[in-house]
């Protein structure tokens, strides 16, 4: 029999009842009877799990909704108008996601109606190049995103939604920054003619994201709320933003595979900014900041090797074996690396962040 506190915990995940109505219900259940089975201390589940997924399935029941769905609304997609395909994805929630509150399915249908949404969008506005160099209906273009995916998050509480409302809203802003600076430029393609200050802004708005990211992590320490999850989702797009906002600024100068170039100053400088954000990642107990840095991690290690005189082959193997062993060694000691890193933060911040 499940732990009364987990029930409770599970209820709060789920958004049926808050956090804090969770700690004031076990005590009172508690006293009228509700039997809660006492483990030992070795055997008991933590408080807190060692995990940062947010849980999408719980059964197979999900994933078989799931398939049902998908290919339901890709046949409505092909038969039917444009219009007619959000009726359903809303009668779809209001069954699995309102009354069953079933995880996988509010993920697909919550990314159904941002794709039913650009869809819409691109026929309304012009699609071509100069859209999005120019910005000329840019803004209009965005500005639907944010409304529509933040509608969805009131009435369904899906944490994808609000993710993906925040990340529109934050497109939307950058867009109208764009436009303010073509206007008091006077120059159309601002955006390919100032390379430097783009890159500025861009790395300014995935900070910004990422301050937003970790704002709901806080607000979650232990996790327990779909705070964690809207986190989850954010830091999911945060820590690569960060990563190639940072190799743009470095390639203004030159191509983006310039740290292929064994001779390039920008190998070790990547190599230290991919470790960073690792750091960062064991910090606050974020995989996303380990794995968004892979790719460049691997090109920077290729252009390290290739100042031997090895075969081609050799650069590429040794390269895959290298990363290989980088993710073996985190993944696998994930939690002794974290205890090691916060034993060396100030007992303040420690207390913010989740428990290693």
């Amino acid at each position: 029999m499940a732990e009364l506190r987990s029930i409770l915990d599970e209820a709060a995940r789920e958004g049926l009842i808050t956090a804090e109505a969770g700690e004031r219900l076990a005590p009172f259940l508690a006293a009228r009877g509700v039997v809660v089975e006492q483990r030992a201390k070795a055997d008991s589940e933590p408080a807190w799990s060692d995990t940062e997924t947010p849980r999408f399935v719980r059964g197979f029941h999900d994933v078989l909704i799931t398939i049902g769905i998908l290919i339901a609304l890709a046949g409505l997609w092909g038969l039917t108008s444009l219009y007619a395909v959000l009726p359903a994805i809303l009668a779809l929630a209001e069954i699995v996601v309102k009354r069953q509150r079933l995880a996988l399915p509010a993920v697909v249908l919550t990314l159904a109606v941002f794709a039913w949404t650009f869809r819409m969008m691109l026929s309304l506005y012009p699609s071509n190049a100069d859209l999005w160099l120019t910005g000329e209906g840019i803004d209009g273009f965005i500005v639907a995103f944010p409304v529509i995916m933040g509608l969805f998050y009131l009435r369904y509480r899906v944490p994808l939604a609000l993710a993906l409302s925040i990340f529109s809203g934050l497109a939307l802003i950058l867009a109208l920054v764009f436009r303010l600076l073509q206007w008091a430029s006077g120059d159309d393609a601002f955006i390919l003619n100032h390379a430097a200050l783009v890159s500025i802004i861009l790395f300014a708005c995935a900070t910004g994201l990422f301050v937003a990211a970790l704002g709901f992590d806080i607000s979650d320490r232990l996790r327990r709320t779909t705070r964690s999850d809207v986190a989850f989702w954010l830091h999911l797009v945060a820590a690569p933003a960060l990563l190639y906002s940072i190799r743009l600024l470095l390639s203004l100068d030159g191509g983006w595979l310039d740290i292929m170039d064994a001779n390039s100053f920008k190998t070790p400088v990547v190599v230290i900014i991919v470790a960073l954000l690792m750091l960062i990642g064991l910090i606050i107990d974020r995989r996303a900041f380990v794995t968004s840095g892979l790719l460049t991690l691997g090109l920077a290690i290729y252009g390290i090797f290739r100042q031997g005189s090895a075969t081609v082959d050799t650069y590429i193997f040794g390269t895959l074996v290298v990363v290989g062993v980088i993710v073996l060694v985190i993944g696998t000691g994930w939690m002794p690396l974290r205890r090691i890193v916060l034993r060396a933060l100030p007992s303040t911040v420690v207390e913010r962040l989740p428990p290693a």
